[in-house]
């Protein structure tokens, strides 16, 4: 059986790991720190906050952006549901904006007609690693002086052409992007997630917050000569990640060029081999570069998703459903969010599916990847 994705991971993770168990300090302490300045290096950010997850990024994203209870949030439903869920922890409520049929991205042409007085951000998703259009979005958000959050959780090493200049999400190009480090993603930490902030403040908050909002760091007062006694100003969370986390982090974020290249690839020889089938694919606008974190194929019209992954699986090959849509989940009744039509959200969902795709797929398995699709073609 064909894996829908497999980490890439190997002795030099394993080796890594020793650093933190060897030196005593295996929580949150100078691995973590290590791993925050050489990812801000990565995607040219000015601050980088570690935690335990993208979810809770995104939680600490929203309230150090002041966004809280009786607020609005403008995002789309297609989005695993930890998208809207963030929104719902601070106390505020999702406003979905349908997407983009092309690229399952928010449209940007939603926004005029979801924006309210209750409006306080719009938290964008780069969807299974394209860049959404931020071009557009965030010159509309700062003429209303509204905060935009970057969904990034899948987009670690994706691009976006900015002002002429290719740079990489993260920077961030709104106010704070959100990234994650689960085994499904390009860089993996076991699970995790990362803040990329413009604000120094905000980005001070965070590292609070995810450590129970203590007044001075462990790291400061492990290495005082004098005592310290810490103080509680507020609330808050236990969010850190760990240094052994951390430690495989790096390892992996030095990995990252090499897997990008290696993904570009398989994507190419996917998109030509499979040229004559009527599948059609995620589009990749000329301003965006994304990392393929998943290869997204839309179905022939009519074509019943759930057949084409059964037949997938019995010619020994995984598949995925395509993006969730958070408002079709028990846990989003109506008079729970706000928003529009969501069409286009449900027909990917209903249309796509996700195709194996990871780093050390081989020649053999591409190819035996596409026999069985074409085998499944009208």
């Amino acid at each position: 059986m064909i894996p829908i994705y497999r980490p890439w991971l190997g002795e030099e993770e394993a080796e890594a790991t020793q650093r933190p168990i060897r030196s005593g300090w295996i929580t949150q302490g100078p691995e973590v720190a290590a791993f925050e300045a050489e990812f801000a290096d990565f995607v040219g950010a000015a601050q980088a906050v570690a935690v335990a997850n993208c979810t809770v990024a995104l939680q600490l994203a929203l309230i150090v952006a002041g966004v809280s209870r009786g607020d609005e949030v403008i995002t789309v439903s297609h989005s695993y549901i930890a998208t809207a869920n963030s929104i719902r922890y601070v106390g505020a409520t999702p406003v979905f904006a349908d997407i983009e049929p092309d690229t399952f991205n928010l449209d940007p042409d939603q926004l005029d007609g979801l924006v309210s007085p209750l409006t306080q951000a719009v938290l964008v998703v780069h969807q299974i690693g394209m860049p959404c259009d931020l071009g557009r979005i965030v010159p509309w958000a700062r003429q209303r002086g509204l905060v935009v959050i970057e969904d990034a959780a899948c987009a670690v090493g994706s691009e976006i052409c900015w002002h002429g200049h290719w740079e990489k999400l993260g920077k961030p190009h709104g106010d704070i992007a959100c990234f994650s480090f689960h085994p499904r993603k390009l860089l993996t930490t076991g699970d995790g997630g990362m803040l990329t902030l413009v604000n120094p403040d905000w980005a001070d908050r965070a590292r609070r917050l995810r450590q129970h909002a203590m007044s001075v760091p462990d790291t400061v007062r492990h290495s005082s000569a004098q005592v310290i006694q810490e103080s509680y100003p507020e609330v808050g969370y236990n969010f850190r990640l760990t240094d052994i986390q951390a430690a495989v982090g790096r390892v992996q974020l030095e990995r990252l060029p090499r897997l990008l290249q290696r993904r570009q690839l398989q994507v190419e020889w996917y998109r030509e081999r499979l040229a004559g089938t009527p599948l059609s694919w995620q589009r990749q606008p000329p301003w965006a570069r994304s990392n393929w974190q998943s290869l997204a194929v839309r179905l022939p019209q009519g074509q019943s998703q759930q057949d084409w992954m059964q037949r997938l699986l019995d010619g020994g090959v995984s598949s995925r459903r395509g993006i969730m849509c958070a408002h079709r989940e028990a846990a989003y009744p109506p008079g729970s969010w706000r928003g529009a039509s969501l069409l286009e959200s449900e027909r990917a969902q209903d249309e796509v599916i996700l195709l194996p795709l990871f780093h050390d797929l081989s020649q053999d398995q591409m190819e035996k990847v596409a026999e069985a699709i074409i085998s499944c073609c009208p």
